[in-house]
């Protein structure tokens, strides 16, 4: 049997409390909604549970309150079969949260960083060893900038490869990005990071990687949508098509592909193999409610 491919997933973990309403409330108004759920999510977490899903063995590195919250989480992570043992337990701070409104026409979104907000550089640097006998590692930005630059810097030292998903979407300094080997942003966060415009044109996209990998050193590979995923391949332009599926949710679409992609660069794949693995496997994901439970197997994605 084959070696399982290691990674270490740096990043947040939240519950996410959705409330569901006829209509969003006016100001000052009192309303009844409909339900509530309580479900674990956070970008970090969620990426982790995508790459165990697959086979992966999974240490997440992130914080949790002395809660409720944070109880339920651990537990979660545990059973997906993630590590759990670099996630600190903070008693002075909050579990993070994610307060989703959520009416047939919209949502709204309250995030309350908590724990999430309160991880440091030393907490990184508590569990290097983490990092550093990973085959590739995972980060988002629902972290401090500080504690992703950490981990950006133990790997690179190291010599492990690293993928960031550069979101939420923010202005990030050359320091950060030049220290990524992967980076996996949406046409959105790609112009926001760049301050390059796209438009659709293939040809402005190839020109955009182009200028980005020159300018940063790393390879960028451009999430689409619909239209899959596109990479800069012998300098030319590919694209990793999607195939049609029909969506019930895509909640956590970007971090099942992130998780995807870096299954396959950490079992030692190609690109031209890890990132159509990806798309198949976010293209699977969108068809199930839940960014963790719709997470898919290795099995899953290989039959689609």
């Amino acid at each position: 049997m084959s070696k399982k491919p290691k990674v270490t997933v740096v990043g947040s973990l939240n519950m996410d409390l959705v409330v569901s309403m006829p209509r969003m409330p006016k100001q000052g108004e009192t309303l009844t909604g409909d339900a509530i759920h309580y479900i674990p999510g956070g970008k970090g977490a969620n990426q982790a549970v995508g790459c165990a899903r697959l086979g992966a063995e999974v240490t997440m590195i992130g914080a949790v309150g002395s809660d409720g919250f944070g109880e339920r989480i651990l537990q979660d992570m545990r059973r997906y079969g993630v590590s759990a043992e670099a996630i600190a337990v903070l008693a002075n701070k909050p579990t993070g949260t994610a307060s989703i409104f959520h009416t047939p026409e919209d949502n709204s979104i309250v995030i309350v960083p908590g724990a999430n907000g309160a991880v440091t550089p030393e907490m990184i640097d508590a569990h290097a060893s983490a990092i550093t006998s990973a085959d590739i590692v995972l980060l988002q930005l629902e972290i401090p900038l500080d504690a992703v630059v950490r981990a950006l810097q133990i790997a690179r030292a190291g010599g492990v490869r690293t993928v960031l998903n550069p979101a939420p979407a923010v202005p990030l300094p050359q320091e950060l990005l030049t220290l990524c080997d992967f980076v996996t942003p949406n046409e959105h966060e790609f112009e926001l990071l760049s301050s390059l415009a796209l438009g659709e044109s293939d040809e402005l996209i190839e020109q955009g990687i182009r200028v980005w990998e020159e300018r940063y050193g790393n390879k960028l590979l451009m999430t689409r949508g619909k239209h899959g995923v596109s990479y800069l391949d012998d300098s030319r332009l590919r694209t990793a098509p999607a195939p049609f599926v029909e969506a019930v949710d895509t909640t956590g679409a970007g971090d099942c592909f992130n998780a995807a992609v870096c299954y396959g660069l950490a079992s030692g794949w190609e690109m031209g193999r890890a990132v159509p693995f990806a798309v198949k496997a976010a293209s699977l994901s969108v068809t199930r409610f839940g960014a963790q439970a719709g997470m898919p197997t290795l099995q899953e994605v290989e039959s689609l």
